[in-house]
Formats: C-alpha cells, sequence, structure tokens
C-alpha cells in the first residue's frame, strides 16, 4: 500500500486534487507530487458576485483561480479550471436562499460539498481515470478492518472540519482521501514555505465563501427581492414589542441588532416564516433538549434502524465541541436526546453525530435539524 492506502506505487498512481487556490489544498497537490504521485489540479469556479471575488477570505472566484494555477505552475502539474457556476448557483446559492426566506440558518458549506465536490467533482475524476480524489480538508479518513472507510476528527481541534463532511456518502469516502488530517496548521504552513509556494502566508477562506463581507440579507434581497417582507416582533406571549423589515435579518439565538427597549436582554427564539414574525425571550427559552433531524446521512458500522438508544455525542454548531447525547427513532425518523440542554439551536443547520466525545472520534454521521422542542417551548399567541 502507498501512503494513500493504494495497491500501486505512487507514480503509477493518478490523484485529482480539489485546488481552491488557497494555502491547504494547495500544500496537498505539492506533498502528492513530492512523493511521485501523478498529481492533476482541477479547479472549480463557483461564482462570481462582484466584490466576493476580491475580498480576503474568499475562494473558487476571481484571485482564487489565478493562485490555483499558478501554484500548479510552480508545483509543475497539468491543471483544470471548469466553470460550475450555473450547477452551484442552482444547487447551494438558491437553495441557501430558500431556506432563509423559510425562517431557517441553513449551512451552504454542507451543501456545496455534498452536491459539488463530493459528487460532480468526484465523478469528474472518475473520467479522468484517477485512484483518488484529495482535497485540503482537515478530516481524517482510515481503513475499517470490514472494508471501507470511516470519518475521524482532525489532529488539529482549531481546524477540524468534521461538521461539515458528515453529508459525505460511504462510496464516496471509499475514493477521497484527506492528507491534512494529521497535520497542524502551522505546519501545513511551514510546507507552504518549504515547498515555495507564493500563498503561503495566503488567509484562510471563510466557511460562506460567496458572502461578501458577511452579510446574507444583501446576498438573499438580490437573489430574492421581494424577500425583505416587514412583519411584528413579539414576545413568547404574542405581545408585539417592536416591527422588523424581514425575517431574512435575524438568526435563532440573535441578541443585537433587536432594538428593543424593553428592559431585559431579549433573543431571538425562532422565526415564524408565514406570518412573517420574529419570536423574542429570555435566554432559558434558548434551552433545547430534543432535536428531531431529516436527511439524515448515517456512517456507523451499525445500520441505522438499529441506532435507538444508542449513546453518542453530538455537535449542533461548527464552533461547539460535541456533547453527550442518545439517539432515538420516533416514526422512522431520528431524534436527538441532549444530556444537557443547548442554547440557539437552530433549524437548518447541522447536528453531527460522533462516537464519542474524544478529540479524535469517528464521525458516525449527521442531519439537518428540522424540529427544535425547547424546555419552555409554547406558541407565541395572537395578539
Amino acid at each position: 500500500m502507498n501512503s494513500l492506502d493504494l495497491p500501486k506505487a505512487p507514480h503509477e498512481t493518478r490523484v485529482v486534487v480539489a485546488m481552491s487556490g488557497g494555502v491547504d489544498s494547495s500544500v496537498v497537490a505539492g506533498l502528492l507530487k513530492r512523493e511521485g504521485y501523478d498529481v492533476v489540479g482541477v479547479t472549480l469556479q463557483l461564482y462570481d458576485h462582484g466584490a466576493a471575488t476580491h475580498r480576503k477570505g474568499a475562494c473558487c472566484a476571481g484571485q482564487d483561480i489565478h493562485d490555483a494555477r499558478a501554484a500548479a505552475a510552480h508545483l509543475g502539474i497539468p491543471h483544470y479550471v471548469l466553470d460550475y457556476e450555473d450547477r452551484f448557483r442552482d444547487a447551494v446559492i438558491d437553495r441557501f436562499a430558500e431556506s432563509y426566506l423559510a425562517g431557517e440558518t441553513p449551512i451552504p458549506c454542507v451543501e456545496c460539498n455534498r452536491s459539488i465536490k463530493f459528487r460532480d467533482l468526484l465523478g469528474l475524476a472518475r473520467d479522468l481515470d484517477a485512484d483518488a480524489l484529495a482535497t485540503g480538508h482537515y478530516v481524517a479518513s482510515r481503513p475499517l478492518p470490514e472494508g471501507g472507510r470511516a470519518l475521524y476528527r482532525a489532529l488539529d481541534p482549531a481546524r477540524d472540519q468534521s461538521y461539515f463532511l458528515y453529508a459525505t456518502t460511504p462510496e464516496q469516502l471509499a475514493y477521497l482521501r484527506f492528507p491534512l488530517g494529521e497535520l497542524p496548521k502551522d505546519e501545513t504552513r511551514a510546507l507552504a514555505r518549504e515547498l515555495g509556494l507564493a500563498i503561503a502566508e495566503k488567509p484562510d477562506s471563510q466557511d460562506i465563501c460567496f458572502v461578501p463581507q458577511g452579510r446574507y440579507s444583501d446576498v438573499i434581497a438580490r437573489l430574492r427581492p421581494d424577500a425583505a417582507r416587514p412583519g411584528e416582533v413579539v414576545d413568547l406571549d404574542g405581545r408585539v414589542l417592536g416591527r422588523h423589515e424581514g425575517i431574512i435579518h435575524y438568526t435563532v439565538g440573535q441578541r443585537r441588532g433587536l432594538k428593543l427597549a424593553v428592559g431585559e436582554p431579549l433573543y431571538v427564539v425562532r422565526l415564524e416564516p408565514d406570518s412573517a414574525r420574529v419570536v423574542v425571550g429570555p435566554r432559558s427559552a434558548l434551552a433545547t433538549s430534543r432535536i428531531r433531524l431529516s436527511d439524515v446521512n448515517w456512517l456507523g458500522s451499525q445500520a441505522l434502524e438499529a441506532v435507538d438508544g444508542l449513546t453518542v455525542a453530538v455537535r449542533v454548531r461548527s464552533t461547539r465541541e460535541p456533547r453527550p447525547a442518545t439517539l432515538s427513532l420516533r416514526d422512522g425518523s431520528v431524534t436527538v436526546e441532549l444530556a444537557t440542554p443547548e442554547d440557539g439551536v437552530s433549524p437548518g443547520q447541522a447536528c453531527v453525530i460522533y462516537a464519542d466525545e474524544d478529540p479524535r472520534a469517528r464521525v458516525l454521521g449527521g442531519g439537518t435539524i428540522a424540529r427544535v422542542d425547547a424546555l419552555s417551548a409554547r406558541p407565541a399567541q395572537a395578539a
């Protein structure tokens, strides 16, 4: 076996590297080239939204494509740029806007990995007769004794991207490789300098690459000009506390920007798109003990139908550590019972399931948060 767990000598092994124009994927290409693999770089042009193509931390557009091309030329590998703008708009950006309009808080990075990078790009790699598709994600992949591969948290906890990759299927995992999963970020940058890459000090990409200045509402307003529907801000009892200019400006758990003078801190508890209402309440109203999932992707060794009562750890936000929980099956759907209530759990976000709380735990799968049962749940009554 070579370093990619493939039964060939490196020079007989073709690897397509997804090159975004950033440090991480460029280092992956450089490391594999240095080991003697037959490396082909591929960059997807995903969007071109003006300011987003020029800001620091963008990817897959503008300067980043130039950087990927320059890195490939420096490394002496063939490089191709493919225009996937239409596909990305349909599969990722439009779904992102629709989810926000439905009062959810979506994660487009998950959909991009699921629908573009690990499906379309993987298919392209196969068309190029590649033995594997490698990316610069910080996540680990290891072979299982019974065959196939499993996904694990990365060595560098500050860079671990397993939360965004839970939707990877077993079939995709068998073909994918993540060479940076066992490296800390500072070592990756050191390798970039060692390889002579001009982008060694380039800033890291942001989670949502196509959103200029991080203002989600600007993108949604451009895509759906009629989206900003004004409505009422109400408390848990339905009392009107103020007005808003559209639920697209709010997310569950938000405190800043409510512009309410009520004498106590209030948070967005939920969004009601049908009535265009923003429901607010005290922080205690955000506590959640039960989460119901949709679109579950299961990566565990046992069948999903056998997980009822399984003790696991779950992560409900990318910035939070996994917490103890129990899985249950109700009417064919997966429900997560949290051992300790979590605040600010929002529909549309991902709930990623791990075998335990270990820093290198195996990823068992995950799903989209479809419903949140708060401890103090009660409907806001009509005023």
